[in-house]
Protein backbone atom coordinates (compact mmCIF):
# COMPACT_ATOMS: atom_id res chain seq x y z
CA UNK A 1 0.00 0.00 0.00
CA UNK A 2 2.85 2.38 0.81
CA UNK A 3 4.42 1.74 -2.59
CA UNK A 4 1.10 2.39 -4.33
CA UNK A 5 0.62 5.61 -2.35
CA UNK A 6 4.16 6.73 -3.22
CA UNK A 7 3.56 6.12 -6.94
CA UNK A 8 0.27 7.97 -6.82
CA UNK A 9 1.94 10.94 -5.11
CA UNK A 10 4.75 10.94 -7.72
CA UNK A 11 2.29 10.91 -10.62
CA UNK A 12 0.23 13.63 -8.95
CA UNK A 13 3.35 15.81 -8.58
CA UNK A 14 4.26 15.31 -12.23
CA UNK A 15 0.70 16.18 -13.25
CA UNK A 16 0.81 19.40 -11.25
CA UNK A 17 4.16 20.37 -12.77
CA UNK A 18 2.76 19.64 -16.25
CA UNK A 19 -0.26 21.79 -15.41
CA UNK A 20 2.05 24.62 -14.40
CA UNK A 21 3.94 24.32 -17.72
CA UNK A 22 0.68 24.38 -19.72
CA UNK A 23 -0.50 27.41 -17.78
CA UNK A 24 2.82 29.14 -18.54
CA UNK A 25 2.38 28.48 -22.28
CA UNK A 26 -1.18 29.86 -22.17
CA UNK A 27 0.15 32.93 -20.34
CA UNK A 28 2.80 33.53 -23.02
CA UNK A 29 0.21 33.15 -25.80
CA UNK A 30 -2.13 35.62 -24.11
CA UNK A 31 0.70 38.16 -23.93
CA UNK A 32 1.45 37.65 -27.64
CA UNK A 33 -2.22 38.20 -28.50
CA UNK A 34 -2.28 41.34 -26.40
CA UNK A 35 0.78 42.74 -28.16
CA UNK A 36 -0.72 41.99 -31.59
CA UNK A 37 -4.06 43.54 -30.60
CA UNK A 38 -2.35 46.69 -29.36
CA UNK A 39 -0.30 46.96 -32.55
CA UNK A 40 -3.44 46.70 -34.71
CA UNK A 41 -5.26 49.27 -32.57
CA UNK A 42 -2.32 51.69 -32.78
CA UNK A 43 -2.34 51.23 -36.56
CA UNK A 44 -6.08 51.95 -36.78
CA UNK A 45 -5.74 55.05 -34.60
CA UNK A 46 -2.78 56.37 -36.57
CA UNK A 47 -4.64 55.93 -39.86
CA UNK A 48 -7.68 57.72 -38.42
CA UNK A 49 -5.50 60.61 -37.21
CA UNK A 50 -3.81 60.91 -40.61
CA UNK A 51 -7.25 61.02 -42.24
CA UNK A 52 -8.31 63.83 -39.87
CA UNK A 53 -5.16 65.81 -40.73
CA UNK A 54 -5.70 65.32 -44.48
CA UNK A 55 -9.35 66.48 -44.19
CA UNK A 56 -8.33 69.61 -42.29
CA UNK A 57 -5.63 70.44 -44.83
CA UNK A 58 -8.05 69.88 -47.72
CA UNK A 59 -10.71 72.15 -46.20
CA UNK A 60 -8.25 74.95 -45.38
CA UNK A 61 -6.72 74.89 -48.89
CA UNK A 62 -10.22 74.79 -50.48
CA UNK A 63 -11.33 77.84 -48.50
CA UNK A 64 -8.07 79.60 -49.31
CA UNK A 65 -8.59 78.96 -53.02
CA UNK A 66 -12.21 80.16 -52.95
CA UNK A 67 -11.23 83.35 -51.11
CA UNK A 68 -8.01 84.16 -53.01
CA UNK A 69 -8.17 82.08 -56.22
CA UNK A 70 -4.46 81.41 -55.69
CA UNK A 71 -3.31 78.36 -57.71
CA UNK A 72 -0.95 77.28 -54.92
CA UNK A 73 -4.01 76.64 -52.71
CA UNK A 74 -5.57 74.64 -55.55
CA UNK A 75 -2.46 72.48 -55.84
CA UNK A 76 -2.45 71.92 -52.07
CA UNK A 77 -6.15 71.09 -52.22
CA UNK A 78 -5.67 68.47 -54.93
CA UNK A 79 -2.71 66.92 -53.16
CA UNK A 80 -4.57 66.80 -49.84
CA UNK A 81 -7.64 65.32 -51.57
CA UNK A 82 -5.43 62.56 -52.96
CA UNK A 83 -4.04 62.01 -49.45
CA UNK A 84 -7.63 61.61 -48.19
CA UNK A 85 -8.30 58.84 -50.70
CA UNK A 86 -5.07 57.07 -49.71
CA UNK A 87 -5.85 57.44 -45.99
CA UNK A 88 -9.41 56.13 -46.47
CA UNK A 89 -8.13 53.08 -48.35
CA UNK A 90 -5.50 52.47 -45.67
CA UNK A 91 -8.10 52.75 -42.88
CA UNK A 92 -10.42 50.32 -44.69
CA UNK A 93 -7.51 47.89 -45.18
CA UNK A 94 -6.60 47.78 -41.47
CA UNK A 95 -10.24 47.31 -40.36
CA UNK A 96 -11.58 44.88 -42.97
CA UNK A 97 -10.94 41.88 -40.68
CA UNK A 98 -13.37 43.26 -38.04
CA UNK A 99 -17.03 43.58 -39.20
CA UNK A 100 -17.97 46.12 -36.52
CA UNK A 101 -14.95 48.31 -37.27
CA UNK A 102 -15.55 47.98 -41.01
CA UNK A 103 -19.20 49.06 -40.60
CA UNK A 104 -18.22 52.18 -38.64
CA UNK A 105 -15.50 53.03 -41.13
CA UNK A 106 -18.05 52.61 -43.94
CA UNK A 107 -20.37 55.13 -42.24
CA UNK A 108 -17.50 57.57 -41.73
CA UNK A 109 -16.33 57.24 -45.34
CA UNK A 110 -19.86 58.09 -46.48
CA UNK A 111 -19.72 61.36 -44.53
CA UNK A 112 -16.24 62.02 -45.90
CA UNK A 113 -17.49 61.48 -49.45
CA UNK A 114 -20.23 64.03 -48.85
CA UNK A 115 -17.71 66.55 -47.52
CA UNK A 116 -15.34 65.97 -50.45
CA UNK A 117 -18.24 66.43 -52.90
CA UNK A 118 -19.18 69.71 -51.21
CA UNK A 119 -15.61 71.00 -51.44
CA UNK A 120 -15.26 69.84 -55.05
CA UNK A 121 -18.50 71.71 -55.88
CA UNK A 122 -17.14 75.02 -54.55
CA UNK A 123 -13.83 74.56 -56.39
CA UNK A 124 -15.70 73.80 -59.65
CA UNK A 125 -17.78 76.95 -59.19
CA UNK A 126 -14.62 79.05 -58.79
CA UNK A 127 -13.04 77.42 -61.83
CA UNK A 128 -16.24 78.24 -63.76
CA UNK A 129 -15.91 81.95 -62.84
CA UNK A 130 -18.81 81.64 -60.38
CA UNK A 131 -16.90 82.72 -57.33
CA UNK A 132 -19.88 84.49 -55.75
CA UNK A 133 -21.92 81.28 -55.79
CA UNK A 134 -19.00 79.38 -54.29
CA UNK A 135 -18.64 81.88 -51.44
CA UNK A 136 -22.40 81.82 -50.88
CA UNK A 137 -22.26 78.02 -50.66
CA UNK A 138 -19.52 78.29 -48.04
CA UNK A 139 -21.44 80.93 -46.06
CA UNK A 140 -24.43 78.59 -45.73
CA UNK A 141 -22.39 76.65 -43.18
CA UNK A 142 -23.27 73.29 -44.68
CA UNK A 143 -19.62 72.46 -45.37
CA UNK A 144 -18.62 73.46 -41.85
CA UNK A 145 -21.36 71.27 -40.37
CA UNK A 146 -20.28 68.34 -42.54
CA UNK A 147 -16.67 68.85 -41.45
CA UNK A 148 -17.68 68.99 -37.78
CA UNK A 149 -19.67 65.78 -38.17
CA UNK A 150 -16.79 63.99 -39.90
CA UNK A 151 -14.26 65.23 -37.35
CA UNK A 152 -16.52 64.24 -34.45
CA UNK A 153 -17.08 60.80 -35.97
CA UNK A 154 -13.33 60.24 -36.37
CA UNK A 155 -12.58 61.47 -32.84
CA UNK A 156 -15.31 59.20 -31.46
CA UNK A 157 -13.91 56.30 -33.48
CA UNK A 158 -10.42 56.89 -32.05
CA UNK A 159 -11.86 57.24 -28.53
CA UNK A 160 -13.81 53.98 -28.92
CA UNK A 161 -10.66 52.22 -30.12
CA UNK A 162 -8.83 53.44 -27.01
CA UNK A 163 -11.64 52.23 -24.76
CA UNK A 164 -11.84 48.86 -26.50
CA UNK A 165 -8.10 48.45 -26.08
CA UNK A 166 -8.38 49.22 -22.35
CA UNK A 167 -11.24 46.73 -21.96
CA UNK A 168 -9.33 43.98 -23.76
CA UNK A 169 -6.24 44.68 -21.68
CA UNK A 170 -8.26 44.41 -18.45
CA UNK A 171 -9.71 41.08 -19.60
CA UNK A 172 -6.29 39.69 -20.51
CA UNK A 173 -4.81 40.97 -17.24
CA UNK A 174 -7.56 39.13 -15.33
CA UNK A 175 -6.85 35.93 -17.23
CA UNK A 176 -3.13 36.41 -16.65
CA UNK A 177 -3.65 36.71 -12.89
CA UNK A 178 -5.78 33.54 -12.93
CA UNK A 179 -3.10 31.63 -14.82
CA UNK A 180 -0.40 32.86 -12.47
CA UNK A 181 -2.55 31.69 -9.57
CA UNK A 182 -2.95 28.29 -11.21
CA UNK A 183 0.82 28.06 -11.72
CA UNK A 184 1.50 28.97 -8.10
CA UNK A 185 -1.15 26.50 -6.88
CA UNK A 186 0.26 23.71 -9.05
CA UNK A 187 3.79 24.36 -7.84
CA UNK A 188 2.58 24.55 -4.25
CA UNK A 189 0.72 21.23 -4.68
CA UNK A 190 3.83 19.66 -6.16
CA UNK A 191 5.88 20.95 -3.23
CA UNK A 192 3.36 19.60 -0.74
CA UNK A 193 3.32 16.17 -2.37
CA UNK A 194 7.11 16.14 -2.50
CA UNK A 195 7.17 17.03 1.17
CA UNK A 196 4.78 14.19 1.99
CA UNK A 197 6.95 11.71 0.11
CA UNK A 198 10.00 13.09 1.84
CA UNK A 199 8.49 12.72 5.35
CA UNK A 200 7.40 9.14 4.62
CA UNK A 201 10.90 8.28 3.50
CA UNK A 202 12.23 9.95 6.65
CA UNK A 203 10.11 7.67 8.83
CA UNK A 204 11.32 4.59 6.97
CA UNK A 205 15.03 5.50 6.93
CA UNK A 206 15.81 6.78 10.40
CA UNK A 207 19.53 6.30 9.99
CA UNK A 208 19.70 9.17 7.50
CA UNK A 209 17.56 11.59 9.49
CA UNK A 210 20.27 14.21 9.95
CA UNK A 211 21.28 14.21 6.30
CA UNK A 212 17.64 14.32 5.21
CA UNK A 213 16.95 17.34 7.42
CA UNK A 214 19.90 19.19 5.95
CA UNK A 215 18.83 18.25 2.42
CA UNK A 216 15.26 19.38 3.06
CA UNK A 217 16.44 22.77 4.33
CA UNK A 218 18.60 23.31 1.26
CA UNK A 219 15.80 22.14 -1.02
CA UNK A 220 13.31 24.58 0.48
CA UNK A 221 15.82 27.40 0.15
CA UNK A 222 16.38 26.54 -3.49
CA UNK A 223 12.65 26.41 -4.21
CA UNK A 224 12.15 29.78 -2.58
CA UNK A 225 14.99 31.21 -4.65
CA UNK A 226 13.52 29.70 -7.83
CA UNK A 227 10.12 31.21 -7.07
CA UNK A 228 11.66 34.61 -6.42
CA UNK A 229 13.74 34.44 -9.57
CA UNK A 230 10.75 33.28 -11.61
CA UNK A 231 8.64 36.14 -10.31
CA UNK A 232 11.45 38.63 -10.98
CA UNK A 233 11.87 37.33 -14.53
CA UNK A 234 8.13 37.60 -15.21
CA UNK A 235 8.01 41.13 -13.85
CA UNK A 236 11.09 42.14 -15.84
CA UNK A 237 9.63 40.66 -19.01
CA UNK A 238 6.30 42.42 -18.56
CA UNK A 239 8.11 45.70 -17.86
CA UNK A 240 10.31 45.25 -20.95
CA UNK A 241 7.27 44.60 -23.15
CA UNK A 242 5.52 47.70 -21.82
CA UNK A 243 8.62 49.81 -22.37
CA UNK A 244 9.04 48.47 -25.90
CA UNK A 245 5.45 49.32 -26.79
CA UNK A 246 5.80 52.76 -25.25
CA UNK A 247 9.07 53.48 -27.06
CA UNK A 248 7.63 52.28 -30.37
CA UNK A 249 4.58 54.51 -29.99
CA UNK A 250 6.76 57.47 -28.97
CA UNK A 251 9.09 56.97 -31.94
CA UNK A 252 6.23 56.84 -34.43
CA UNK A 253 4.52 59.82 -32.83
CA UNK A 254 7.72 61.88 -32.70
CA UNK A 255 8.46 61.13 -36.37
CA UNK A 256 4.95 62.26 -37.34
CA UNK A 257 5.19 65.35 -35.17
CA UNK A 258 8.58 66.32 -36.64
CA UNK A 259 7.27 65.73 -40.18
CA UNK A 260 4.11 67.75 -39.53
CA UNK A 261 6.10 70.60 -37.97
CA UNK A 262 8.45 70.70 -40.95
CA UNK A 263 5.45 70.57 -43.30
CA UNK A 264 4.10 73.64 -41.48
CA UNK A 265 7.45 75.38 -41.99
CA UNK A 266 7.28 74.44 -45.70
CA UNK A 267 3.78 75.95 -45.93
CA UNK A 268 4.96 79.15 -44.25
CA UNK A 269 7.84 79.39 -46.72
CA UNK A 270 5.30 78.89 -49.51
CA UNK A 271 3.20 81.77 -48.19
CA UNK A 272 6.28 84.00 -47.96
CA UNK A 273 7.20 82.92 -51.51
CA UNK A 274 3.83 84.14 -52.77
CA UNK A 275 4.30 87.53 -51.09
CA UNK A 276 7.90 88.04 -52.30
CA UNK A 277 8.47 90.18 -55.41
CA UNK A 278 12.21 89.63 -55.89
CA UNK A 279 13.03 86.78 -58.28
CA UNK A 280 16.23 86.03 -56.38
CA UNK A 281 14.37 85.85 -53.07
CA UNK A 282 11.63 83.71 -54.64
CA UNK A 283 14.19 81.27 -56.00
CA UNK A 284 15.91 81.03 -52.62
CA UNK A 285 12.59 80.53 -50.82
CA UNK A 286 11.48 77.90 -53.34
CA UNK A 287 14.75 75.97 -52.89
CA UNK A 288 14.45 76.17 -49.09
CA UNK A 289 10.78 75.13 -49.26
CA UNK A 290 11.62 72.08 -51.41
CA UNK A 291 14.39 70.97 -49.04
CA UNK A 292 12.24 71.42 -45.93
CA UNK A 293 9.45 69.47 -47.61
CA UNK A 294 11.89 66.66 -48.47
CA UNK A 295 13.01 66.47 -44.83
CA UNK A 296 9.37 66.48 -43.66
CA UNK A 297 8.50 63.70 -46.09
CA UNK A 298 11.49 61.65 -44.92
CA UNK A 299 10.36 61.92 -41.29
CA UNK A 300 6.67 61.24 -41.90
CA UNK A 301 7.30 58.29 -44.19
CA UNK A 302 9.84 56.57 -41.92
CA UNK A 303 8.56 53.19 -40.71
CA UNK A 304 10.93 51.32 -38.41
CA UNK A 305 11.21 47.54 -38.28
CA UNK A 306 10.46 45.31 -35.31
CA UNK A 307 13.90 46.05 -33.83
CA UNK A 308 13.11 49.83 -33.81
CA UNK A 309 16.63 50.43 -35.20
CA UNK A 310 16.35 49.73 -38.94
CA UNK A 311 14.05 50.40 -41.91
CA UNK A 312 13.61 48.77 -45.33
CA UNK A 313 14.78 51.03 -48.16
CA UNK A 314 12.07 49.94 -50.62
CA UNK A 315 9.14 50.72 -48.28
CA UNK A 316 10.66 53.98 -47.08
CA UNK A 317 11.96 55.46 -50.36
CA UNK A 318 8.93 54.39 -52.42
CA UNK A 319 6.77 56.45 -50.04
CA UNK A 320 9.19 59.42 -50.26
CA UNK A 321 9.09 59.26 -54.09
CA UNK A 322 5.28 59.29 -53.97
CA UNK A 323 5.41 62.52 -51.96
CA UNK A 324 7.91 64.04 -54.40
CA UNK A 325 5.81 62.99 -57.39
CA UNK A 326 2.69 64.60 -55.90
CA UNK A 327 4.38 67.89 -54.97
CA UNK A 328 7.55 68.69 -56.92
CA UNK A 329 6.37 67.37 -60.33
CA UNK A 330 2.92 68.88 -60.01
CA UNK A 331 3.51 71.57 -62.67
CA UNK A 332 5.85 69.59 -64.94
CA UNK A 333 5.11 66.81 -67.40
CA UNK A 334 7.84 64.68 -65.83
CA UNK A 335 7.41 61.06 -64.73
CA UNK A 336 9.17 60.00 -61.53
CA UNK A 337 9.89 56.27 -61.14
CA UNK A 338 11.72 54.23 -58.53
CA UNK A 339 13.55 50.90 -58.58
CA UNK A 340 14.47 50.30 -54.95
CA UNK A 341 15.83 47.01 -53.55
CA UNK A 342 14.90 45.96 -49.98
CA UNK A 343 18.20 47.07 -48.45
CA UNK A 344 18.23 47.39 -44.66
CA UNK A 345 19.12 50.92 -43.51
CA UNK A 346 19.82 52.11 -39.98
CA UNK A 347 17.17 54.38 -38.49
CA UNK A 348 19.71 57.23 -38.14
CA UNK A 349 20.64 56.97 -41.82
CA UNK A 350 17.15 56.53 -43.31
CA UNK A 351 16.21 60.22 -43.05
CA UNK A 352 19.58 61.29 -44.54
CA UNK A 353 19.11 58.94 -47.51
CA UNK A 354 15.60 60.34 -48.04
CA UNK A 355 16.96 63.90 -48.03
CA UNK A 356 19.71 62.89 -50.48
CA UNK A 357 17.13 61.39 -52.87
CA UNK A 358 14.94 64.50 -52.57
CA UNK A 359 17.90 66.79 -53.33
CA UNK A 360 18.97 64.80 -56.42
CA UNK A 361 15.40 64.59 -57.77
CA UNK A 362 14.79 68.30 -57.14
CA UNK A 363 18.05 69.23 -58.92
CA UNK A 364 17.09 67.07 -61.90
CA UNK A 365 13.64 68.63 -62.17
CA UNK A 366 15.04 72.14 -61.80
CA UNK A 367 17.82 71.95 -64.38
CA UNK A 368 17.05 69.05 -66.75
CA UNK A 369 13.58 70.06 -67.93
CA UNK A 370 13.41 73.81 -68.69
CA UNK A 371 10.39 75.46 -70.27
CA UNK A 372 7.99 72.68 -69.13
CA UNK A 373 9.84 70.03 -71.09
CA UNK A 374 8.55 66.49 -70.55
CA UNK A 375 10.71 63.54 -69.57
CA UNK A 376 11.48 60.86 -66.99
CA UNK A 377 13.52 60.78 -63.79
CA UNK A 378 14.48 57.30 -62.51
CA UNK A 379 15.74 56.63 -58.99
CA UNK A 380 17.55 53.33 -58.31
CA UNK A 381 19.05 51.95 -55.11
CA UNK A 382 20.83 48.64 -55.68
CA UNK A 383 24.01 46.85 -54.78
CA UNK A 384 26.76 46.97 -57.39
CA UNK A 385 29.00 44.05 -58.42
CA UNK A 386 31.03 44.46 -55.21
CA UNK A 387 27.91 44.46 -53.02
CA UNK A 388 28.10 48.20 -52.22
CA UNK A 389 24.70 49.96 -52.00
CA UNK A 390 24.63 52.50 -54.82
CA UNK A 391 22.11 55.30 -55.41
CA UNK A 392 21.60 56.34 -59.06
CA UNK A 393 19.36 59.21 -60.26
CA UNK A 394 19.00 59.36 -64.06
CA UNK A 395 17.12 61.84 -66.25
CA UNK A 396 16.60 62.19 -70.00
CA UNK A 397 16.59 65.99 -69.95
CA UNK A 398 18.79 68.56 -71.65
CA UNK A 399 21.97 67.37 -69.94
CA UNK A 400 25.02 69.56 -69.22
CA UNK A 401 26.93 71.59 -71.75
CA UNK A 402 30.33 70.28 -72.82
CA UNK A 403 32.15 73.32 -71.45
CA UNK A 404 30.49 72.92 -68.02
CA UNK A 405 31.88 70.84 -65.15
CA UNK A 406 29.14 68.61 -63.65
CA UNK A 407 28.52 68.86 -59.93
CA UNK A 408 30.36 72.15 -59.41
CA UNK A 409 29.19 75.53 -58.20
CA UNK A 410 25.57 75.04 -57.16
CA UNK A 411 24.30 74.78 -53.58
CA UNK A 412 22.43 71.56 -54.47
CA UNK A 413 25.68 69.93 -55.62
CA UNK A 414 27.41 70.97 -52.39
CA UNK A 415 24.57 69.48 -50.31
CA UNK A 416 24.66 66.23 -52.33
CA UNK A 417 28.43 65.97 -51.86
CA UNK A 418 28.23 66.55 -48.10
CA UNK A 419 25.40 64.02 -47.66
CA UNK A 420 27.27 61.43 -49.74
CA UNK A 421 30.41 61.97 -47.66
CA UNK A 422 28.48 60.92 -44.56
CA UNK A 423 28.27 57.41 -46.09
CA UNK A 424 31.85 57.39 -47.43
CA UNK A 425 30.82 58.00 -51.05
CA UNK A 426 31.65 60.56 -53.73
CA UNK A 427 28.95 61.51 -56.30
CA UNK A 428 29.80 60.93 -59.96
CA UNK A 429 28.07 62.98 -62.71
CA UNK A 430 27.93 61.08 -66.02
CA UNK A 431 26.63 62.50 -69.31
CA UNK A 432 24.27 60.14 -71.11
CA UNK A 433 24.28 59.51 -74.84
CA UNK A 434 21.31 61.19 -76.47
CA UNK A 435 20.98 63.75 -73.68
CA UNK A 436 20.42 63.65 -69.97
CA UNK A 437 22.53 63.13 -66.87
CA UNK A 438 23.16 60.22 -64.50
CA UNK A 439 24.31 60.86 -60.92
CA UNK A 440 25.87 57.80 -59.23
CA UNK A 441 26.45 57.92 -55.45
CA UNK A 442 28.08 54.88 -53.74
CA UNK A 443 26.88 54.48 -50.13
CA UNK A 444 29.22 51.97 -48.44
CA UNK A 445 28.55 53.48 -45.02
CA UNK A 446 24.96 52.18 -45.00
CA UNK A 447 26.09 48.61 -44.23
CA UNK A 448 28.64 49.78 -41.64
CA UNK A 449 25.97 51.68 -39.69
CA UNK A 450 23.58 48.70 -39.47
CA UNK A 451 24.10 46.63 -36.32
CA UNK A 452 24.21 42.84 -36.82
CA UNK A 453 21.13 40.93 -35.56
CA UNK A 454 21.29 39.82 -31.95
Amino acid sequence: MRRIGRRVAIWASLSLVLLAAVASLVLVQSMDRQIGDMARTYDVRNQARELTIALSETESSQRGYVLTRDDSYLQTYRRAAADIDASVLALIAVTDDDPSRAARVNDITGDIAAKIAEMARTVDLVNSQRTAEARTLIQTGMGERLMDEVRAALEQFISDENQNLLDRNRSIDTMRLSLVGAIVAALAGAVILAYILFTRTQREVTALAQNRNLLRSEKEELESLVRERTQAVEEARAHAERERERVEALLQDSSHRIGNSLATVSSLLGLQLIRSKSDEVRQALEAARSRVHAIASAHRRLRLGDDLETASADDFLDAVLEDLASTVTGTKAVTLTGEIDPIVIGARDATTVGILVGELVTNALKHAFPEDRSGTVTVRLRRDADGVPTLTVTDDGVGIAEDSQPGEGGLGSVIVKQLANQFGGVPQYLRREGGGLSVVVPLPGIDKNVSPPA
